[in-house]
């Protein structure tokens, strides 16, 4: 079973959770860690049986372009990154049918009551586009804007990790 963790990152915070995220995974199955800009949606990454994306949370959904350059602006020389995880969503098939998709986000730990999140949005991109759910969409927290993570919670990926590995191995087993 192989499954590809796709991000996208502003400050490195949604990064090291993917990164534990896929440590967590490669402890039951074969995994990629891909960052967005750098893979179109296309057969390489939907050959994978599972199916993982992840960005931070912005005005309380998925970002876009508008809001990565205001981003990219509170650190002078950051590059704009061109296309997170709502464009590359946009892009990609609508018959991912037979694999499986969790989403997760970062986002401050201030605001995590308040409505919206990158991983719910995505969570129903994912499903219109024929993806399984492996799992309910998942928020890791940082203390500010910029970060960093709050304690715990790159083990807490790492587990969340484990979890979907062993999830998706069952959904496999029982899909055979």
């Amino acid at each position: 079973m192989e499954a590809v963790v796709i991000y996208e990152s502003m400050f490195g915070n949604t990064a090291e959770i993917a990164r534990a995220v896929s440590e967590g995974l490669a402890e039951q199955v074969d995994v990629r860690t891909v960052e967005v800009s750098s893979t179109p949606p296309g057969d390489d990454v939907l050959g994978a049986d599972l199916i993982v994306i992840g960005g931070p949370t912005h005005a309380f959904g998925m970002s876009r372009l508008a809001s990565r350059e205001e981003a990219a602006g509170r650190r002078p020389g950051s590059p704009v990154v061109e296309r997170g995880i709502r464009e590359w969503l946009d892009a990609l098939a609508d018959d991912a049918s037979g694999r499986f998709g969790a989403t997760f986000d970062t986002r401050v730990k201030t605001v995590k009551h308040l409505p919206g999140s990158a991983a719910r949005a995505a969570d129903r991109v994912v499903r219109r586009r024929g993806l399984s759910p492996a799992d309910s969409p998942h928020s890791f927290y940082v203390e500010g804007m910029e970060g960093p993570l709050c304690p715990g919670e790159v083990e807490r990926a790492r587990e969340w990790g484990r979890e979907l590995g062993r999830t998706a191995l069952l959904a496999r087993q029982s899909t055979s």
